[in-house]
C-alpha cells in the first residue's frame, strides 16, 4: 500500500513537472522572442502600402482607433476603409474623419461580397481589388496602431516571408473579466504563438496582416483565404504550401479591452478555439496541457500526501510567477488580480477544450456560421464607392 502511494505520487509529480517545464520553457523562448528582430529585413525601401481596414459597428474605442490610421509615419500610404451596409453607424464617424484628414489619402467602400461564411473577409474583398499598392495591410478596426506601425511590419519581412502578422495584446482593461481576457490573449496565447514561431511554425493572426499582393494573387487572391471559414488559418495554410513562413512583428500590437463581461469572453475564447480545432486539429489536440488547475488539481486528489500537496504548490508558484514575469519582460497589463485571472483562466480551460470537440457551430456578430473547410466559392456581388 505504501509503495503503491509513493508510486502514485512520484507519478502525478512527475506529470506536474514535465507540463511546469514545457510551459515555462515556451514563456523563457517567448520572452526571448518578443522585443527583437531576426536577420535583415528586406522590405523594399520606403514602398507605398495600401491599408484595408474592415468596420462594423461602433465599439468603446473606434474614434481614437481608427483615427490613428491617419496619423501613421510612414510616407506613403493610402486607407480604404470597408463597411458591408451603408446604413452602419460608423459610416458618418467614418466620413467625419476623411474629411479633418484631407492630406491623408481615404476611401470608403460600401458593399460586401459574399464569398465565404466569414463577414470580416467578405467585407475585405473590394478593399483588397482596390489596393493601388503592392504591398497591402489588412487590419481590424480595434487594432491600436502607434504612429510607426506600418515600419514595425515591413521590419520583420525577410526573403523566405509570405506574410507578417501580429497577435493582439489585450489592454487597458476595465474590470476583472477583461484581465481575464488579458491572461488568454497575452502570456497564454501571444506566448505560444510567439514560442511555434520561434520553432519555425508560424501562424497568421488576422488583426494585422502584410501581404505582398503579387504574392497572394498569384495564388488566388483574397478569395482564395475563403478556403477555410478562419482567413487567418486559410492564410497561414496558403503560405506553408507556397515554401515561405509566417513571421511576427517584433512586439504586437495592443488591443484595448475595456469592459467584458464573462460571457464575452467565454463566447469569444470558446469560437477561437472551435475554429483551431477544425483548422489545426493536431495542433490544437495538445492544448489541453496549457493550463495549470487541471493536472495539478488531479495530483493532489489523486495523491492527497504532504510532499505531493507541496510539490504542487511549489511548481504552481513557478508556473505563474513566470506568466506573470513575462507579462512584465514585455510591458503587458499586470496587476495582483491577473494572478487569479490565470487560475480561472486554467479551471475552464478544460471545459473549452472539451466543447471544441464537442461542438462545430459557431456565432459570430449574430451570424451562424458553419466552420468545416469548402472551396473557394465564387459568387459576387455589387458593391459602391463612396
Amino acid at each position: 500500500m505504501i509503495g503503491s502511494i509513493e508510486t502514485g505520487a512520484i507519478v502525478a509529480l512527475s506529470l506536474c513537472a514535465a507540463l511546469t517545464l514545457v510551459n515555462c520553457l515556451s514563456i523563457a523562448i517567448a520572452a526571448w522572442r518578443i522585443g527583437r528582430n531576426r536577420g535583415t529585413p528586406s522590405f523594399p525601401s520606403a514602398a507605398p502600402i495600401s491599408l484595408v481596414r474592415p468596420v462594423c459597428g461602433l465599439e468603446a474605442f473606434s474614434e481614437e482607433m481608427l483615427e490613428r490610421g491617419f496619423h501613421l509615419a510612414h510616407p506613403d500610404y493610402e486607407l480604404i476603409f470597408c463597411v458591408a451596409d451603408g446604413r452602419d453607424p460608423i459610416v458618418p464617424l467614418l466620413h467625419r474623419l476623411m474629411a479633418a484628414h484631407p492630406a491623408v489619402p481615404a476611401r470608403l467602400i460600401v458593399g460586401d461580397e459574399r464569398i465565404s461564411d466569414n463577414p470580416k473577409l467578405n467585407n475585405c474583398v473590394r478593399g483588397w481589388e482596390a489596393a493601388r499598392h503592392d504591398w497591402v495591410v489588412l487590419a481590424d478596426s480595434n487594432v491600436l496602431m502607434p504612429p510607426d506601425y506600418l515600419q514595425r511590419l515591413q521590419a520583420s519581412w525577410r526573403p523566405d516571408t509570405g506574410l507578417v502578422c501580429s497577435t493582439p495584446i489585450g489592454a487597458r482593461p476595465h474590470g476583472f473579466f477583461a484581465e481575464l481576457e488579458c491572461a488568454f490573449l497575452n502570456t497564454l496565447q501571444a506566448r505560444w504563438q510567439y514560442t511555434g514561431e520561434s520553432l519555425g511554425l508560424g501562424f497568421a493572426q488576422g488583426k494585422s496582416m502584410l501581404w505582398h499582393k503579387p504574392f497572394l494573387d498569384g495564388r488566388g487572391g483574397i478569395r482564395a483565404l475563403a478556403a477555410e471559414i478562419a482567413e487567418d488559418a486559410a492564410a497561414t495554410k496558403l503560405v506553408r504550401a507556397a515554401g515561405k513562413q509566417v513571421h511576427l512583428v517584433a512586439a504586437p500590437f495592443d488591443q484595448p479591452l475595456g469592459f467584458r463581461t464573462f460571457r464575452e469572453v467565454w463566447s469569444r475564447q470558446v469560437r477561437w478555439a472551435r475554429l483551431r480545432r477544425v483548422t489545426f486539429p493536431h495542433f490544437f489536440a495538445p492544448e489541453i496541457g496549457s493550463g495549470a488547475v487541471l493536472p495539478f488539481a488531479i495530483a493532489a486528489l489523486a495523491v492527497p500526501d504532504a510532499p505531493v500537496m507541496i510539490g504542487v504548490v511549489a511548481m504552481a508558484m513557478l508556473w505563474y510567477g513566470a506568466e506573470y514575469t513575462l507579462a512584465a519582460r514585455a510591458g503587458w497589463h499586470r496587476s495582483p488580480r491577473l494572478l487569479l485571472a490565470f487560475l480561472l483562466r486554467d479551471a475552464i480551460l478544460p471545459v473549452m477544450w472539451a466543447s471544441a470537440w464537442m461542438q462545430s457551430a459557431i456565432v459570430w456578430r449574430g451570424n451562424a456560421m458553419d466552420i468545416r473547410p469548402k472551396e473557394t466559392p465564387r459568387l459576387r456581388t455589387r458593391a459602391t464607392a463612396a
